[in-house]
């Protein structure tokens, strides 16, 4: 398996929440904690900002930490992710904050320590744009949203 060498520290000194750890040996994403000093209620249809405590350093402009949601918090009770996917860049030194919204139909209680997110580290390139004429045609075209059907 390939690894990389991250760099973490806690943002607040009072308060040290436990460091990532991937649940299973096939895991892709490490899983992120809530670092909270109480109960956090999230009413249906709320956005909220969950602190996690801790802040990393990638090691190269090479790769970059994506947050997911945890689909069982997604399936069951309608948690996901604010943002769809959360994006780290290289060169962010802050607080990861996981942004998550309720679309459940009950509110949902966030407690400290509560594994909330998901983060995964991966390639990035950087696009080198230059204009065009026009582009290479291919059998899809333009077909977009729903063009290929559901079966």
């Amino acid at each position: 398996m390939n690894s990389i060498k991250v760099r973490i520290a806690y943002v607040r000194k009072d308060k040290t929440p436990k460091l990532p750890q991937y649940a299973t040996p096939g895991a892709a994403g490490v899983d992120l904690q809530a670092s909270l000093a109480q109960e956090l209620t999230i009413e249906p249809g709320q956005i909220a900002k969950i602190p996690t405590g801790l802040a990393i350093e990638l090691p190269h402009a090479g790769v970059g930490a994506f947050v997911f949601a945890r689909s069982g918090l997604a399936s069951k009770y309608g948690l996901a992710l604010a943002n769809g996917v959360g994006v780290i860049d290289s060169d962010y030194r802050g607080e990861i904050l996981v942004a998550v919204i309720n679309q459940g139909s009950e509110p949902f209680v966030v407690k400290d320590g509560d594994r909330i997110a998901q983060m995964v580290f991966l390639p990035v390139f950087i696009g080198e744009f230059y204009l065009a004429d026009q582009l290479d045609e291919t059998g899809r075209g333009c077909g977009g949203f729903g063009s290929t059907g559901v079966s």
